[in-house]
């Protein structure tokens, strides 16, 4: 958007053959002024053009996702852990079944030195990617919205995403390591086909969505890949969790970053990184959804 100062009184022309001249003066200052606004992305009342691809982890591209809607797409997001955890410990600590073992129904999650909770943080950044996947055009479910006083256990949360159909589901995290360790990583299910568990149908869809959603994490949020878990590239396979052990659709867990860790807590703490968050978030299962 231009300023545009006072009015100056316009002098009066001498002869048409100086306005003409005046005029072939300026043409070439106001396309020259032009092509430099457009190269700028600043060209007015045109929106700035999305890249076309983006890197993903291991040198493949991500279609754009803006191209398309999402009508008839579910999407199931499960905000990690419950901020009331805290207060039903003997009813989050009750063993379930995870195909491959048991293990506690839930847990608290971790917090910050400052008591900032990660169940608070993942409610939040899931009402901000709700929204944007809504926006366009997809059904989104979430496997608890605050609503309720514990859990749901990691079981329900699996089945949530298995009775829903869902085209694609997420389960948001945020670790607690120690200061120092850095940065986020997705965790993608490996092969499990024991008791009630079979990911096998699912390995390779979830990688693919892993994949994706690293990808437009890093882009919005300039967050680096973990320095402490997959090797520096992001990525983690993991067969112990049963919100991945026990789901039927394409499925990944995104630790965003550690709350322990007082660069990346500045980050974590801050609602408008929380947006380039859900936005990063957003554009890799958008990109996912389109492809798949």
């Amino acid at each position: 958007m231009s300023y545009e100062g006072p009015e100056d009184e316009a002098p009066q022309p001498r002869s048409r053959r100086a306005l003409t001249m005046t005029f072939a003066a300026l043409v070439p200052v106001a396309v020259l002024g032009w092509l430099g606004w457009s190269a700028l992305g600043d060209e007015p009342d045109r929106p700035a053009a999305s890249p076309s691809v983006s890197a993903a982890p291991g040198g493949t591209s991500s279609p754009s996702p803006s191209a398309g809607s999402l009508a008839g797409k579910v999407v199931v997001i499960d905000p990690g852990h419950n901020t009331g955890n805290f207060q039903h410990t003997a009813e989050i600590n009750k063993q379930v079944d995870v195909g491959n073992g048991k293990k506690e129904c839930d847990t608290t999650g971790t917090a910050t030195d400052a008591g900032y909770p990660e169940a608070k943080f993942t409610l939040d950044l899931a009402h901000r990617l709700r929204a944007l996947l809504e926006k366009q055009g997809a059904t989104v479910k979430l496997t608890h919205d605050g609503d309720r006083k514990w859990g749901p256990c990691v079981d329900e949360r699996a089945r949530i995403g298995n009775t829903a159909h869902a085209d694609a589901a997420i389960s948001l995290h945020a670790d607690g390591s120690a200061e120092g360790n850095r940065g986020f990583h997705v965790i993608m299910p490996g092969a499990v086909h024991a008791g009630g568990a079979d990911t096998r149908p699912i390995v390779g869809p979830s990688k693919k969505l892993g994949a994706r959603v690293a990808a437009g994490y890093r882009e919005a949020t300039g967050e680096p890949f973990s320095n402490y878990l997959g090797e520096g590239t992001g990525m983690v396979t993991r067969t112990d969790l049963g919100g991945l052990n026990l789901s039927t659709v394409p499925k990944v867990f995104i630790e965003c970053g550690n709350m322990r860790d007082k660069s990346d807590v500045a980050l974590l703490t801050s609602g408008p990184w929380r947006q380039k968050a859900a936005q990063g978030i957003s554009e890799g299962i958008v990109s996912f959804l389109h492809e798949s």
